[in-house]
Parts: structure tokens; sequence; C-alpha cells
């Protein structure tokens, strides 16, 4: 008798080889039989009617605090989700000396929007290096497995202090130590280092973060420090500018170590045509025996307003702000009283820079998000723009704004989508998926909880992309499933998962896919010290399951935990079963 048997799914696994019709059987958390089993199990799944697939692999969050008090790591798991990886674009909690625990919190809320006082109140820091940080997340249960990587901010303030966190050059001395704590992280198990390399990264005071102007010799010695173990995978978020300079030293690295070097990519509105460029370059540098991989979003980079987000429209505003501080309910009241929408209407904005400009006035890039018939609208079109609605209604853009934010009785939401979306389609994604050098990533989950929540990527893909997307061709299913499990799981190593085979752990979901769904966002606040964070359920999901555990069952959590850490890369019990 099997632990557990999935009949009659339609696998959909992630080699990319055409859908079937099989049953799987799960023994001691690993897959033992795909096919026929005739053999019963102690549990069986009725997965007829549904498609099963591995459990996705995000390789892109921001649960480095969260992780710390939730076994859930929610929205992820909600979706799906069942290995996440940590430690992204250089921020993190370890190493830390005692007296830096307010200085990372606050790096973190800067660089992801995350709420300082959930983070000072959840976190109990029980650590100081980075192995005692990692020894801490062993010792604690959860829905999936997690995985993380050294971050540079956290790596450079603990070996340099303030000098490092003011960005000075380092000293030989100074590196050399910054080396020995990677290469001791690795050796305890992370994955890799990550760093940022972009301004857009600041901390609450509005300073590029530690390590963003870190010269070519602290990386090289860095990326060494990641191969002297094993192979290892180098993250970043950057600028990429001047983008021939970065790929030379990234090339170096490359060619030099063994290491694989990872950055984000995203169409810039200052540079529409950019993205193409770093492909080209990417693939240059891969022909020449590099390794070098394109992380892109399935959508753009967009911001959810709403009166409870970080910003919206009316935030710059000192009528809104004479109110802005009052309870949600309080502040509702008086939103619903046509004297004071008259009087912020009436009132400028004070002056917020050109990025705040945008997110407080860009009305010809802002868009109803839920649309009448409850659906989510990430690909509007430029005619569907609030500033086009205003001229056709003859209304100011600001008041259909505000009529917008008071539906659903003050829960209405405004997209912006900030990057990615800069001719108004999802054409160019589309393009970048289909190249050979770029993997699926950017969800960010955990991140930027007051006014983003990309964390539904992995639903979206197949939502958007394989079924519903009307403006340009989908994609395969078949596809989907392989972006977001085998080639997200081979890029940090994670060879044991990702594939439907014998031998390989028994992490799948089962989906009904006909009635697969996102659901709106909501604004919440239940992190700790009642911080707030948007989340977005999700409808469909039959079962999630984690090393041939149910995590899920029907979008309602089991109570299980089988989730572990990860330490270090990871290989399949049978070796052809990675291939």
């Amino acid at each position: 008798m099997h632990d557990l048997v999935i009949r009659h799914g339609r696998v959909v696994d992630g080699d990319e080889t055409p859908a079937f019709t099989a049953d799987i059987a799960i023994d001691g958390g690993r897959i033992t039989a795909i096919g026929a089993v005739p053999q019963k199990g102690r549990r069986e799944i009725d997965a007829a009617g549904r498609i099963v697939t591995p459990g996705w692999v995000d390789i892109h969050t921001h649960y480095d605090g969260q992780v710390t008090w939730d076994p859930y790591l929610s929205p992820s798991s909600w979706h799906g989700v069942t290995t996440a990886i940590m430690g992204n674009c250089g921020v993190g909690f370890a190493p830390v000396k005692r007296d830096r625990h307010d200085w990372l919190i606050e790096l973190m809320e800067g660089v992801e929007d995350i709420p300082g006082s959930a983070l000072a109140e959840g976190i109990t820091w029980d650590w100081e290096t980075f192995p005692e940080y990692l020894d801490s997340l062993d010792g604690q249960a959860r829905v999936l497995d997690v995985a993380t990587q050294a971050p540079h901010s956290a790596i450079r303030a603990y070996v340099m202090g303030d000098r490092g966190a003011r960005n000075e050059d380092a000293t030989p001395e100074d590196i050399a130590a910054m080396a020995q704590i990677v290469t001791e992280a690795m050796e305890a198990g992370a994955l890799g280092f990550s760093t940022s390399r972009t301004v857009v990264h600041t901390t609450k005071d509005g300073q590029v973060m530690p390590g963003t102007t870190a010269a070519a010799d602290e990386l090289l010695a860095i990326g060494k420090a990641v191969a002297a173990v094993g192979p290892g995978v180098f993250e970043m978020s950057s600028d990429m500018a001047p983008a021939e300079v970065e790929f030379e030293w990234m090339r170096a690295m490359s060619m030099g170590t063994g290491v694989t070097v990872t950055y984000s990519l995203l169409q810039s509105p200052m540079n529409p045509d950019n993205w193409k460029n770093l492909l080209k370059l990417t693939a240059e540098a891969n022909q020449q025996g590099a390794s070098i991989a394109a992380q892109i979003a399935c959508r753009p980079t967009g911001l959810v307003l709403g009166w409870r987000s970080t910003i919206h429209p009316f935030i710059g505003r000192q009528t809104y702000r004479d109110i802005a501080a009052l309870p949600f309910e309080a502040r509702l009241e008086k939103l619903k009283n046509p004297a004071v929408r008259a009087a912020i209407l009436a009132d400028p904005s004070k002056k917020m820079g050109p990025l705040g400009a945008i997110m407080t006035q860009g009305f010809d890039r802002m868009f109803r998000l839920v649309q009448p018939d409850g659906g989510l609208d990430y690909e509007p079109r430029a005619s569907d723009s609030i500033a086009a609605i205003a001229r056709a209604s003859g209304q100011s853009p600001d008041a259909v704004v505000y009529d917008m934010l008071m539906e659903n009785d003050g829960r209405g939401y405004i997209y912006l989508p900030l990057l990615n979306y800069t001719e108004f389609s999802f054409d160019h994604i589309h393009a970048m998926m289909h190249d050979a050098n770029t993997v699926l990533s950017l969800s960010d989950g955990g991140a930027h909880c007051g006014v983003i929540c990309d964390a539904s990527f992995p639903t979206y893909m197949l939502t958007h992309w394989v079924r519903d997307r009307s403006r340009g061709p989908r994609l395969p299913l078949e596809k989907v499933v392989s972006m977001q499990t085998r080639d997200t799981a081979r890029l940090y190593g994670l060879n044991d998962r990702g594939v439907l085979a014998v031998g390989m752990k028994a992490d799948v979901n089962v989906i009904d896919f006909d009635n697969l769904a996102i659901e709106a966002p909501e604004m919440v606040f239940d992190l700790p010290a009642d911080g707030r964070r948007m989340i977005q359920k999700a409808r469909g999901y039959v079962a999630t399951i984690v090393s041939g555990v149910v995590t899920y069952e029907n979008g309602e959590a089991t109570g299980e935990m089988p989730g572990k850490l990860i330490r270090g890369r990871q290989m399949a019990d049978v070796a052809m079963a990675a291939e």
C-alpha cells in the first residue's frame, strides 16, 4: 500500500512533455510510480478532470523576517508555492551584531516596504552569524520548503560598520572578511549571494543601500567565495548602467568561477527597448562560456492604490492629510461626505518629485483593477486609463479616481503599472518568456506590503497566460508549468524537484484549471504589531502537497508542516529522474 495515490489526473510535468492522464504514487516523500497504479494508497486523491503539476518553485521572495514567525509564508503558499527562496536583492537579517538589529529592520522597511514595527515585534534575533540564522530557521516547522542567500547589505555592515552602510570603498582586508563570511554561509547551506546595484533601492532616509556602488574587486572576490564551496548563484537587482561595464565583470565572474549570475530584467519607461540589448549581451556572454540568466516578471511591476495603501493619488493633499491619521472607518465616514470630497479634489497636491508625481498624478497610467464582473485586469489598454475615462465623461481625473477608491465601501483599488508596461501591452513580456536566457521570477513574495501583492504570480501564469489572455498570444500549459517548476529549480541547483518522475521529491499541485482564479487584493492587518499587508487569495487549488504530505486542501490549510530548510544544492535520489 502506498502512502498517497493521486488518481486519474491530467499530468502536466515540468519537463514540457505533452500532458497525459496517469496515477501518481508517493511513498516516503518521493514519487515511486507514475502510470497505472493498481495498489491502493493509505490516502487517495481523485484528480479526474484536474491537472496535476509539480509544486511551484518561487526563486524571488523576501520572507527573511516573516519566515521566523509565520509557518505558512502566505500569500505564497496559498498559490501553490512549495519552495520559496529568500535573501534576494542584497537584503536580509544575517549576519548581524546586536546594535544593528534596528538598522537592518529600517533597511528592509525602506527597500521592501515591510512594516518595521512588525519586523521588530516578530523577529526573535536568536542568531548573530549567518550559520546561526540557518540553524534558527531549521528548528521551525512550516508548510513549505525555504532556502536563502547571503545578503550583501548585512554582510557589508557587519564587516565595515558605518563605512559599509555609507557605501565607502572596501579595503582588501574588508573584502577578505566579507568573502570569508560568504564562504561560511555557503558551507552552512546558502544557495548563493545577493546584492543590489539599483538606485531605486533606498534606505528610509533616501540613501542607496549598502553595496550598491561596490567595486568589481569586491564583487569578484565574493563570487570566488561562492564558487569555492560549490556551484552557486550570484543574484542581483541592478540598473545595468552602463550595461557593457556591468556585463564585463559579470562575464568575468561567471567564466572565472563557474558561478551563475542572475539579474532582474524589466522594461524601463526611460529606455523601453533596452531589454533587447540586455538579452543580447546575456546571449553573447553565455556563448563565450558564462552562465548568466535574466529574471523576468509575468506582468508589470504595478502599484495597487487604495485608501489604506502606502500611497494613493491624494496622499499629498493637506485636506486629506488632516484626516489621514483617523481609524479607517472614521476616515471613511469623512471621505463619504460630499463637502470633504469637494475640498480634497480642490486641494493641490504638494510637490513629491518625479516618481511621486507619477504615483499621485499619472492618470494616463492609472487603471481600474477590479472589473465589474469581479475579474482583475493587469493588461489594460491605454484607452482604459483614468485620463481617458475622465476625457470621455467630462470629469476631472482625480474625481474619477476618488469615486473608484470609494467603491466596495471604500475598498476600491486603482492599478498603476510603473515598470514593464511602457507600450500598454504584454507583447514584450511574451518575447522575454521565449528567450533561452530568461527565467520566471520577481514575485517579491512577502515584500511591498502596503502597495503590491505579486505573490499571486504563479496562479496568474495559468489563469492569464494560458487560459484568459485576449490581447495577444497565449502560452502552452506545459511551458508555463515548466517555467515555474523545473526551470526555476534548476537555476538554483534544486535538482530533486520541479519534475514529476520516479525518485523526485513529491511536491505536487492538484488544480481545478477551469475554475482557477485570483481574488481581488485585500488589505489586512495580521502581521505582528497589527502590521498591514496586501494579500490576494486563490480559488481552484484542490490540493497542495509537500514531500508527499497534503498541506492545503480546497484552499484550506490542513495543519500539516512538512516543510524543511534547504541547505545547499539538492540532487534527486535517482539520477535519471533529474533529466
